[in-house]
């Protein structure tokens, strides 16, 4: 191995660790931003009204219907933005014990339309 090709791999491998910290406090800052969101309510529904809707959709022992509360905040969210939610059940799970597929019921459980295409 020449001298060029060794430097040239030092090069490779600083850019690459490069690449893997920027990747790495990318992923941080998505979190952070993530909690900060769930703090403070998502999708124009409080943390009060998640909370309201939470026995629904837990994942242990769910209610079999949403509360008149938990229909109040769904009525106000915008249902479009909870679509872009339901992939990241781990949020949902880590904060509320909520399982996403009880949650992304719950518009329709009180009479609400989901967007076609959620």
């Amino acid at each position: 191995e020449s001298q060029t090709e060794r430097h040239s791999n030092k090069i490779d491998t600083i850019i690459m660790a490069k690449a893997q910290s920027m990747a790495a406090l990318l992923a941080v800052v998505l979190v952070l931003g993530a909690s900060a969101d769930v703090a403070h309510g998502i999708c124009n529904i409080s943390s009060g009204g998640i909370r309201a809707c939470q026995p629904a959709a837990a994942i242990h022992n769910p209610t079999d219907a949403p509360s008149a509360d938990c229909c109040a905040a769904l009525a106000g969210a915008d249902l479009s933005c909870l679509c872009r939610y339901k992939n990241v059940g781990a949020m949902w799970v880590r904060f509320y014990k909520i399982d996403v597929k009880r949650a992304m019921a719950l518009p329709r459980k009180c009479g609400l339309a989901m967007p076609a295409n959620c």
